[in-house]
């Protein structure tokens, strides 16, 4: 990984850890990073696509930014949608091409890299694995809801620690939030009990909000709906 991509990343991980404190100023109101404006604890969050940072935004700047044309793509919403993919075909071998070298991960298309980026959360923060290309486009083609993620501000979360097997549409900030809670909870050589705990919690905390969703995409409910009009159209 590039030495100014690398900086990037660890400036990204740092600021979802420690966002509201980036965003307080000296009267101890948390505020919008583009407006100034105070902001509630629960806010949502923009993507400056250069350079990959976080932004916590009101919400005149959130609906203000729903918007492309408003930034002209320089700024990106995350969006809230999270989807527990349903029968996900990732088996071990094809974890393995992905030189993932932990059990954790998440991948997202880069308009900045020009690509699809995996990274791995770890004690020192989100690190980078060297994904390869006709790893990932094998993986999209047995997940067609793979091409339907958001470039920049969604990702694909995959957790196979301890022998579970989960695989999400995240938003890109949670993605960060977890890599937070790794990076600031990590103790010694395991971990330590309170990291796995926060771990479990993250991930209960994640199911109850996310919705399922096929991994084959929407490709099959469009069809159906188009063979219903179609038959409509007949009689």
């Amino acid at each position: 990984m590039a030495p100014v991509q690398a900086t990037r990343l660890r400036r990204l991980a740092r600021r979802s850890e420690e966002q509201a404190a980036a965003a307080t100023q000296d009267d101890g109101i948390e505020r919008c990073e583009l407006c100034h404006e105070p902001i509630a604890a629960e806010h949502r969050h923009l993507v400056a696509v250069d350079s990959r940072e976080l932004l916590c935004a009101c919400r005149a700047c959130t609906i203000l930014f729903d918007s492309r044309a408003a930034s002209a793509g320089r700024y990106k919403l995350v969006p809230d949608r999270r989807l527990r993919l349903e029968a996900f075909r990732l088996d071990d071998v094809q974890w393995e091409d992905l030189r993932i070298p932990v059990e954790m991960a998440f991948f997202f298309h880069s308009t900045s890299a020009g690509r699809v980026v995996a990274f791995y959360p770890s004690p020192a923060g989100a690190t980078e694995s060297a994904l390869e290309l006709d790893a990932w486009q094998g993986l999209a083609a047995a997940n067609p809801v793979l091409d339907e993620l958001e470039h920049d501000v969604e990702a694909l979360l995959v957790n196979r620690a301890a022998g579970t097997r989960g695989h999400w549409i995240a938003p890109i900030d949670e993605c960060y939030s977890l890599v937070g809670l790794i990076r600031s909870r990590w103790r010694g050589l395991s971990g330590g009990s309170e990291v796995w705990e926060e771990l479990e919690r993250f991930f209960v905390d994640f199911e109850r909000r996310a919705r399922s969703a096929s991994a084959q995409g929407q490709a099959p409910e469009a069809n159906a709906a188009t063979a219903m009009s179609a038959g409509g159209r007949e009689g």
